[in-house]
């Protein structure tokens, strides 16, 4: 069969299909521009004023400060107190999260476990269900006098914490209710990650004798690798923000024990108004969380081989 001729354009359709497809994109693009990029721009030149509660009535009355907002980070001690607070919730909820995450996508991937479509719903659950319906259930649960935490430890014959109200146990506390947010999300992930691994691999090792620990270590986490790596980082972005677990179960307390980073811009901006000195603190979060990402993205290229010849 003989190829067909080409079909002669007629002069400037290119451009006009290209304003065809501007025109279906644009609803996106200024909503995007309108709702996100534009309160990210405001938010940086407001980092260099000193905006505040006065400046909202009347916007001229702001002044240009230039990093003197930046410079008091420096000698604020409620910011380094909130940043050591998320860094330790974080120490323990990334890596915790990760491995039970883990451990449950393997169980609920094996081949012998009945009614896994609804083992699946009830670990997801979570992740669907509002944070302050949430809080308010693990506030119970940490109760002092009440909680079921105390009562499980006094069956056994320990008397709990005060998990809320003592600063040594308020982070482990609300760690606990940020890993079983978490878990259902990168399970599913991770179970996404194990069902592309194929079956042939394991069929292969069980014939040379490899038992269930070698198949897991060999196989299945060499395999993993690309999902953990999309897991870790998100799981440090999301981890990294804490606000919704501390502001509602302690609003910040006892003694901000438990004030994150992303808490006291809440504080800062929405209770005492210092919207300027709030968006510096906004810009140092963002800094801090571009920095963590390049760093895990260097360790992942560092272990895919990424770059080498």
């Amino acid at each position: 069969m003989r190829a067909r001729a080409p079909v002669p354009r007629r002069p400037g359709y290119l451009r006009a299909r290209a304003r065809t497809g501007f025109l279906f994109v644009s609803p996106a693009i200024i909503l995007f521009g309108l709702f996100l990029m534009g309160p990210i721009i405001g938010a940086l030149v407001l980092s260099f004023t000193d905006f505040n509660v006065r400046a909202i009535k009347n916007w001229l009355s702001a002044s240009f400060i230039g990093l003197n907002n930046y410079r008091s980070l420096i000698h604020d001690p409620l910011f380094w107190i909130s940043l050591r607070n998320t860094f330790y919730c974080v120490a323990i909820t990334v890596p915790l999260t990760i491995i039970i995450s883990l451990t449950v996508a393997l169980l609920l991937n094996s081949k012998r476990l009945k009614l896994k479509s609804l083992f699946r719903l009830l670990y997801f659950l979570p992740v669907i269900t509002t944070t302050a319906a949430m809080a308010v259930v693990w506030r119970w649960i940490f109760n002092y006098r009440f909680g079921l935490a105390n009562w499980l430890l006094s069956l056994i014959g320990i008397h709990g914490p005060n998990w809320l109200g003592d600063p040594a146990w308020a982070i482990p506390a609300i760690a606990a209710m940020v890993i079983w947010r978490g878990v259902g999300f990168n399970m599913v992930i991770f179970l996404a990650g194990l069902q592309g691994i194929p079956s042939h691999f394991y069929e292969a090792a069980a014939i040379d004798g490899a038992n269930a620990w070698q198949m897991f270590r060999y196989i299945t986490l060499p395999l993993l690798r690309p999902t953990t790596f999309f897991v870790t980082i998100m799981t440090l972005i999301g981890h990294v923000q804490l606000f919704e677990e501390p502001f509602i179960m302690t609003e910040g307390g006892p003694l901000n024990a438990t004030l994150s980073v992303a808490m006291y811009i809440y504080r800062l901006g929405f209770r005492f108004f210092r919207l300027g000195y709030a968006s510096s603190l906004a810009y140092v979060l963002f800094v801090i969380i571009l920095m963590i990402t390049l760093i895990r993205i260097k360790v992942g290229q560092s272990e895919f081989g990424y770059g080498e010849s």
